[in-house]
């Protein structure tokens, strides 16, 4: 399969199903208030314009998040299939990129970094490269990735849709809790503040110091507190 094909496949998912435009958190309903967390549920825009009904019959039904991580098996570095239930009892964030996209390659400093400074916390990061295996062991020769790395490329593909992910519009980042319970699904290049915020909601929700309501409350608001300076600093700039 040549690198043109999976680049094709790629924008192809992306033109036909459309930008992701909406996150929905479902609350998990826990009664304990322990770490019953939310998932998120993600749709696509249909095209514009009037859908005949056959059309419309014919349509596969929207993804959704699910409310666990999804069982699949891709290799790691050194060939062995790994699934990520292999990580069960640690906080994960499980993040999916490729070589040739910019801000994925942006985001892995800050992705070594965050496992240092959680390691008390347990937390492990898992890289899911949706690229061709040589070209990412190449690129992960060169620039370090201190953490664990899966590879796919059809299969890759596969894991992105078994999470709920319409296109493949990388970087997006999946933060599941200690039993594999999905906490968040963070679309776009990740910002230090981002993921500390969340990852402090989701230590304090499965610690069952904070409700899952409250704890979606102030993810929201933070994040849209932080995107919105971000847009104001890049406009000064600009």
């Amino acid at each position: 399969m040549k690198r043109a094909v999976i680049v094709v496949v790629v924008l192809g998912i992306a033109v036909a199903l459309g930008v992701l435009v909406q996150h929905k958190v479902r609350d998990s309903g826990a009664a304990d208030g322990g770490a019953g967390t939310g998932t998120v549920s993600a749709s696509t825009d249909a095209p514009a314009g009037d859908t005949p009904a056959t059309d419309a019959a014919a349509k596969p039904a929207p993804l959704v998040i699910p409310e666990t991580l999804p069982h699949f098996e891709l290799a790691d570095r050194d060939g062995k299939k790994r699934s990520l239930s292999d990580w069960k009892g640690q906080p994960l964030m499980v993040n999916f990129w490729a070589t040739w996209c910019g801000p994925c390659r942006r985001e892995i400093p800050l992705l070594n970094q965050l496992r240092v400074d959680h390691k008390a916390q347990k937390l492990e990061i898992i890289g899911i490269a949706v690229d061709f295996r040589d070209d990412v062991l190449n690129y992960a020769k060169e620039h370090p990735i201190n953490y664990p790395l899966l590879i796919g490329e059809e299969d890759g593909l596969a894991a992105v849709q078994a999470m709920g992910v319409a296109s493949a519009a990388f970087p997006f980042t999946v933060f599941a809790d200690s039993q594999q319970r999905i906490f968040r699904l963070h679309m776009g290049e990740l910002h230090r503040e981002d993921a500390e915020l969340i990852l402090d909601r989701m230590a304090k929700v499965e610690a069952g110091t904070l409700g899952v309501p409250e704890a979606r409350e102030q993810m929201e608001a933070g994040l849209k507190e932080f995107a919105t300076r971000r847009a104001a600093e890049k406009a000064a700039k600009g």
